[in-house]
């Protein structure tokens, strides 16, 4: 589909905000990067070669049998016994750094949590896990948790917003004093009574930020359809027996989706805050996950160990910082009174 002259000049002031354009690059980056953790820091080769034959540990498990060792279980490949039994008849390849998210470093130069070292280049937490390769899985969990949140927030959001301001009258009454009571509702409290009940994980936690984060852009979309359900093409389509659906989604929903695009980086933004919020206090996600909440609160009980809060700060801070910019950004392009005509 050809690019619109409209769409060409909103482009171009995204361009032109060399703050907002380059975070957006810088963000991309990292998050392709984490994308593949289990390339760059993991407690598994790349590849094996032994025996002539290529084995992939990273993407499959292999006994150690298959290396000519003694156990039927999956190799244990930081085990000196089964680096030489790999050696003698092969060569690995392992990833940059050679902890997984979950590995415990048993050679720790001094008690866990243990300073930034050649090994462990930014320290271990307090059960001698690396910090840096935590703080990669957690940002890319964080990112994702933030993503499919946003999506499925904006998405009953928007069609909230539009069945509200389209039709008006007792479904907008009724739809805004739903709410006002639902909103009101203490979402901690709710969260740690569930968290009781059950052992949260990824998807019961993103269900239950689901039903309280649509809300966010309800007001932006319902203000939108009010303004715009009394143009006079949406009268003329109205009076020419066009269905309701079709006016919404062809006609109404395209002046609505500017500002609800604008506020998408914020809505992120808002997001992985609340996700590190919960881990934080000990309601996120299951004990041992990578989070970044949870080395904020590692390095809260470990005040001796300042790179435990040092590090998850730095990449939270930037990382909130880069999507604000990328927001600011996004703004300023989809602004009328900056986008040259």
């Amino acid at each position: 589909m050809p690019i619109t002259p409209l769409t060409r000049r909103r482009l171009e002031a995204f361009r032109r905000n060399r703050r907002g354009f380059w975070s957006l690059w810088i963000f991309l980056a990292l998050f392709l990067v984490t994308l593949f953790a289990e390339f760059i820091a993991n407690d598994r080769p790349i590849v094996v070669s032994y025996e002539g034959r290529l084995y992939f540990p990273v993407l499959a498990d292999y006994p150690e049998t298959t290396f000519g060792g003694d156990f039927p279980t999956s190799a244990d490949y930081r085990d000196p016994a089964v680096q030489k039994l790999i050696s003698a008849k092969g060569w690995m390849v392992w990833p940059l750094i050679p902890f997984s998210y979950d590995t415990i470093n048993y050679q720790l130069p001094s008690p866990a949590p243990s300073p930034p070292s050649s090994v462990n280049w930014l320290g271990t937490d307090d059960q001698g896990r690396d910090v840096l390769t935590r703080l990669i899985y957690g940002f890319r969990i964080s990112v994702l948790f933030g993503l499919v949140l946003t999506g499925l927030s904006s998405l009953i959001g928007v069609t909230a917003g539009a069945v509200q301001g389209y039709f008006g009258g007792l479904i907008d009454l009724g739809f805004q004093r739903f709410i006002e009571i639902w909103s009101n509702l203490p979402v901690l409290y709710l969260l740690i009574i569930m968290a009781s009940l059950i052992e949260p994980n990824f998807w019961w936690l993103l269900g239950l930020m689901l039903l309280f984060s649509w809300m966010s852009l309800v007001d932006v979309v319902r203000a939108e359809f009010l303004r715009a359900r009394n143009f006079d093409y949406v009268r003329a389509a109205r009076a020419l027996g066009v269905p309701d659906r079709v006016i919404i989604l062809r006609h109404v929903l395209p002046n609505a989706t500017v500002a609800t695009i604008t506020f998408l980086p914020f809505v992120l933004n808002g997001s992985i805050t609340t996700l590190t919020s919960l881990d934080f206090l000990g309601f996120g996600l299951p004990p041992g996950s990578p989070s970044l909440g949870e080395v904020l609160a590692q390095g809260k009980a470990n005040l001796q160990a300042p790179w435990l809060g040092l590090s998850a700060f730095f990449v939270l801070a930037s990382m909130l910082s880069l999507l604000i910019f990328v927001g600011e950004a996004v703004r300023d392009a989809f602004d009328p009174r900056k986008v040259v005509l």
